[in-house]
């Protein structure tokens, strides 16, 4: 499964919005230095969806705010 997902690293909270079945918006404490809030992102992902992080892959927009996410069950 692909999803977009808009990050906001920096932010107050961790948090996940869902906008659709594709797209979510996701906040992210971690700043964006040396892939800290990638990393983030990963385990937020995997805790949101009750799957291993491991089972999670950036697919595009690894330094943008915009990414594609798959997401392999």
């Amino acid at each position: 499964m692909k999803i977009i997902v808009k990050t906001k690293p920096g932010a107050k909270d961790n948090k996940i919005e869902k906008v659709d079945e594709a797209n979510y918006i996701v906040h992210v404490k971690e700043p964006p230095i040396n892939g800290r809030a990638n990393a983030a992102l990963i385990k937020l992902l995997a805790d949101y969806f009750d799957i291993s992080p491991s089972l999670i892959e950036i697919v595009s927009g690894f330094m943008a705010r915009v990414k594609v996410i798959e997401i392999n069950n």
